[in-house]
């Protein structure tokens, strides 16, 4: 990690900058991808699995006899630990459900709103190094809970053309059943065309790389609605002298570990913690698995110490980071005081690890800064709320004289015409 010791303010954006390709090639990579999947369908599909997944599938739909087959290899102990999970998951998110609410603005004219689920959703799911089972319970039950109609799932095959059994565990748990083994790229433009084999969705969540993010931010200029831009893990953590450095550096490690392309941010006012903290950090880095790809966005990750707990609050806000640990005493009162993020983990006993899993939160959260605009996925995410008005003649005569006055002032006269002639037949 680089370390920046009372960086001045000026610096603060280079410093706080995440990692990204070559936009341009990127661009050009993804959109061409994305035009052969649109414009010859499931051929496109065969061609890019073979290409980038290495496998030539011949049928990459998902049949429930695979799904049976492979269930039946999840071990008792991670089915308990899923089922655990879901149970939290829905329900946190059960409670997010709007109740239907009717207001009468004045006398004759009520207005309400109801939410409708989305009728067909595509997840996508990534495979690759690191199966993300989880996602399909943050993604599939609040999806199930808003009463979307059709719900698609895309994964990546792994090189014998399978994908992993707890992500099919997990699917049937939370009652998906259109699973297709199709990742990247083209499991983006599969479910934002359609194809032969892939049904078109309306909306498209899930996380991904830069690849799938960018495909996501193009098909959303078509019309194609996506969740946010999910994009390369990353964690914020705020330390202090109360902080226990090697919580702390697990806890970077635990993101820097998601990908080479991640990034890992600490934030302290103690030099002292800081280095104590990094001297965790490289001992458990050599008994991770993971530690080539750790090791990588530890390169791209920063360590900066700042003046006070103020300035350390407004470089946390201005970095917007996906997840944000405060390891601090005083966490909450600093909680308090953080309006950009994704989702915040208290004290030194919330590892950042358990919203990932169990905890109950949406661990599908806006990356790359955009915390400042985004909320994470939550059971609105999956419905559209559609308004609703019931005027009464006694309402039309109480508001009809200020909606002909203003269409009048803003010169359309069909609009002031579709009041008057009513109020003639009440008058």
């Amino acid at each position: 990690m680089i370390i920046n010791i009372f960086p001045s303010r000026a610096t603060w954006k280079n410093i706080l900058s995440r990692p990204t390709f070559n936009n341009d090639t990127l661009v050009e990579k993804v959109a061409h991808v994305l035009k052969e999947v649109k414009n010859t369908g499931d051929q496109s599909i065969h061609l890019y699995t073979k290409q980038f997944d290495g496998i030539d599938l011949p049928d990459f739909s998902v049949t429930a006899e695979e799904v049976n087959a492979a269930i039946k290899l999840v071990s008792s102990d991670l089915k308990a630990a899923i089922e655990l999970a879901a149970k939290n998951i829905r329900t946190f998110h059960e409670k997010q459900v709007s109740t239907l609410e009717e207001i009468s603005t004045m006398p004759g004219v009520k207005c309400w709103r109801k939410s409708v689920g989305i009728e067909k959703v595509g997840l996508y799911i990534p495979g690759g190094t690191a199966p993300l089972f989880s996602t399909i319970l943050m993604l599939g039950i609040p999806a199930v809970i808003a009463g979307c109609k059709e719900i698609v799932l895309c994964s990546p095959p792994d090189k014998n053309g399978q994908l992993n059994p707890a992500i099919l565990y997990a699917a049937k748990l939370v009652g998906i059943r259109t699973i297709f083994k199709i990742g990247g790229v083209q499991a983006i433009a599969a479910m934002a065309y359609g194809t032969e084999t892939v049904p078109q969705v309306y909306k498209i969540f899930g996380p991904g790389n830069q690849y799938v993010t960018c495909a996501k931010q193009l098909i959303q200029q078509e019309g194609i609605a996506i969740d946010m831009p999910a994009g390369p893990s990353e964690v914020c953590v705020i330390a202090d002298e109360y902080a226990v450095p090697e919580f702390v550096a697990a806890d970077l490690l635990s993101q820097a570990e998601h990908g080479t392309d991640s990034q890992v941010l600490l934030v302290s006012t103690n030099q002292f913690i800081v280095d104590e903290i990094l001297k965790e950090v490289d001992e458990q880095l050599t008994v991770l698995p993971r530690k080539d790809i750790a090791s990588q966005a530890l390169k791209n990750s920063q360590a900066i110490i700042v003046e006070n707990i103020a300035a350390a609050i407004e470089l946390v806000n201005e970095y917007a980071a996906e997840h944000l640990i405060v390891a601090c005493n005083n966490a909450d009162e600093i909680a308090d005081k953080i309006v950009n993020a994704g989702s915040i983990f208290l004290g030194n006993y919330s590892p950042e690890s358990v919203g990932d899993y169990a905890s109950g939160t949406n661990h599908t959260l806006p990356t790359n800064g955009f915390a400042k605009a985004y909320s994470g996925v939550s059971v609105d995410s999956f419905v559209k709320k559609i308004t609703y008005q019931k005027i009464t003649p006694d309402g039309l005569k109480n508001i009809g004289n200020a909606v002909e006055i203003m269409a009048a002032a803003e010169g359309l006269d069909a609009h002031k015409r579709a009041v008057s002639v009513r109020l003639k037949t009440i008058e």
